[in-house]
């Protein structure tokens, strides 16, 4: 088995990847900044190795990179890359012992889809700081597998959710209200005519994805989605949302200048960014190459993040059980 430093280990995917991994034999190495432990807390942490790093602070310094690379790592794990200079500085730096890199990318590496369902060759038409940045760090991972350095693989996750983390609602923003309003039967203002898709993931099923790519050399080189089965409408899962409390969804479908009033500006544009780029993405490739196959449909994943969002006092459905 490899030696597997997981950078990151302690969010909400490392907290499912790391039992994984120590299930599947492997030794592992998690990195974190130490400011909190893994929300899914399990026997298989015993048997980790800790050490504590601040990506930010040690990228500006120019030590990260190098502390990774004197850990003498297999295989990497980056959960927490976001910009092609932090990409470069531990490939750099790996590129000497050369491990397998494993970066967690995005599927915003996507702009609005053209074609559904979407797959990994699509021109990338990036936006925003998050996505531009992921795609940057995608061409800069590729450019490096076919040059002859450091082998990598990336995968891009949906919107992850499952417990230990908020969910992207239904109307596709963190309104914490809307759950209340589905639950107890109250009106939810959807845009778009409701049409919007959200493509979600459990946080577990991502895990699996990164697990599995360690042991498929045919991965090298590649890009993967890391999603649910399928990907659902904002229509969709309200009427989910709503089915769990037995009710039926009490939907009002609005213009975006009336969402934008009922939902206020700043949730209004979290949904915009999410619900207007309509991806669907295919996981055919991770199906074939990785043998992805996730247990998770998007409704279990966010009944996941629900049932944990109410436990922890970050969601609110009104007394109602589910």
């Amino acid at each position: 088995m490899s030696r597997v430093v997981v950078i990151g280990a302690t969010g909400h995917t490392g907290s499912y990847l790391v039992p994984r991994l120590v299930r599947a034999g492997h030794e592992v190495v998690a990195v974190s900044r130490g400011e909190r432990t893994a929300h899914q807390e399990r026997p298989e942490w015993g048997a980790v190795e800790r050490v504590v790093a601040d990506r930010k602070d040690e990228d500006a310094a120019g030590t990260f990179a190098g502390r990774i690379a004197d850990l003498r790592p297999d295989v990497v794990v980056d959960l927490i890359c976001f910009t092609p200079d932090s990409a470069r500085q531990l490939v750099d730096a790996l590129r000497p012992s050369r491990p397998l890199l494993l970066h967690c990318g995005s599927i915003w590496v996507h702009g609005p889809a053209l074609r559904v369902p979407l797959t990994e060759d699509e021109p990338r038409t990036p936006y925003g700081d998050y996505g531009l940045g992921k795609a940057a760090v995608e061409a800069l991972l590729h450019r490096e597998t076919l040059s002859g350095g450091v082998p990598s693989v990336v995968l891009h996750p949906g919107h992850i959710s499952g417990p230990g983390r908020r969910a992207i609602n239904p109307a596709g923003n963190m309104d914490a209200d809307v759950w209340r309003r589905l639950a107890v039967g109250e009106p939810v203002a959807l845009p778009a005519l409701g049409m919007g898709v959200l493509n979600h993931v459990h946080a577990d099923d991502v895990a699996q994805a990164f697990e599995r790519a360690i042991t498929r050399p045919a991965a090298i080189g590649s890009s993967f989605h890391v999603v649910a089965e399928q990907a659902m409408t904002s229509r969709g899962l309200a009427t989910g949302v709503a089915a769990w409390f037995g009710r039926r969804a009490e939907l009002e479908l609005v213009d975006w200048p009336e969402f934008e009033e009922r939902a206020g500006a700043e949730h209004a544009a979290v949904t915009r960014e999410h619900i207007e780029r309509g991806i669907s993405a295919s996981i055919e490739r991770a199906r074939s190459v990785l043998g992805y196959a996730p247990r998770y449909t998007s409704l279990e994943a966010l009944h996941g993040s629900l049932t944990w969002m109410v436990a922890n006092g970050q969601a609110d459905v009104g007394g109602q059980a589910f």
